[in-house]
């Protein structure tokens, strides 16, 4: 309803001004010369169009350039969060522990290899996904344990979810086609109505600063056009902080767990088992009864051994 509202009103105002200004010609005297006196030259018409096309082009690219920075913030605020993520989990037991920093090194190779490509749609890399799920499932076991590390890794892990999301949402145009497109007609409007409004006794300057002119404006379209985009264009955003990071815990991890593997390849796909499997040697946890399956297997006269086999397929004998 605006829309034709407006496209009426401008109608109107246009048909009700040429028809204002044949009847003013028709009853107003004219001067010796035949005119009225009172022309408007065509540098008077060609003026308002030109500040119409400057003020598009300056909000434009505001708006670009505001979208592009917060790209850039939320692709830096999350690798540093993941990176938080794993210096807290460093506060927590085992096997949480060593769950939660393999999977923060899994979550930043994912992010690079396969939610990166896609990310100029707005979805999500369910191969990332994946790890961001790891993170909650060993929160919870936390919860259940009451350990003081709990809050912190929910904190963080929020923190890394949000900046997540908005490198997600700034990956997307932030300016509508029908903008960019009507800034396009007005700049084209503009330089057409320069080349009309030239001087009959024009020289190579006007030429030459009306071509300047035209190469500023299609500038302008271009840089506007590659900074919408801000992962994909000339001049984006690497996935260089999330690199960095990656690199970084990866070594934290070989030597805060030497000789462990992790649970992924170098892509960030799992290969193998939910958590990471424990030790012969390791000791069962306090709340074993929660993650092991015991059968009694030979009772003998003095003492009872049960063999536990863990969900992930180690057997630790213990006696009691």
């Amino acid at each position: 309803m605006s829309t034709a509202i407006t496209i009426a009103l401008i109608a109107v105002a246009l048909f009700g001004g040429l028809l204002a200004n044949q009847f003013r010609r028709r009853h107003q005297p004219r001067g010796p010369s035949g005119d009225d006196g009172e022309e408007v030259s065509v540098a008077d018409l060609v003026s308002p169009l030109e500040t119409l096309a400057v003020l598009l082009v300056a909000f434009v690219i505001v708006v670009a350039a505001d979208s592009y920075g917060e790209a850039g913030s939320a692709v830096s605020a999350e690798a540093h969060r993941v990176d938080q993520l794993y210096e807290v989990a460093d506060y927590a037991p085992e096997p949480q522990r060593e769950g939660l920093q393999a999977a923060a090194v899994c979550y930043s190779r994912a992010i690079m290899t396969y939610e990166w490509p896609v990310m100029e749609a707005g979805t999500r890399a369910p191969e990332a996904s994946v790890w961001s799920t790891d993170f909650r499932r060993y929160f919870k076991e936390l919860a259940h344990k009451n350990d003081s590390s709990f809050a912190l890794l929910v904190e963080a892990d929020d923190q890394r979810s949000a900046a997540r999301q908005t490198r997600l949402s700034a990956a997307s145009p932030a300016i509508p086609a029908v903008v960019y497109w009507f800034m396009v007609a007005s700049l084209a409007a503009s330089i057409g109505a320069f080349a009309f409004g030239l001087p009959l006794r024009r020289g190579p300057a006007h030429f030459v600063l009306l071509f300047v002119l035209a190469g500023l404006f299609t500038g302008a379209l271009l840089l506007i056009e590659d900074i919408d985009r801000p992962f994909s264009g000339t001049i984006r955003i690497t996935s260089a902080a999330m690199a960095d990071t990656a690199q970084d815990i990866t070594e934290d991890f070989s030597v805060d767990h030497p000789g462990r593997a992790l649970p992924c390849d170098t892509h960030g796909i799992r290969t193998r088992g939910q958590r990471p499997s424990p030790a012969r040697t390791q000791p069962l946890p306090a709340h074993a009864h929660q993650v092991v399956r015991c059968v009694l297997l030979r009772p003998t006269r003095r003492e009872l051994t049960t063999e536990c086999m863990h969900d992930w397929g180690k057997p630790v004998g213990i006696r009691r």
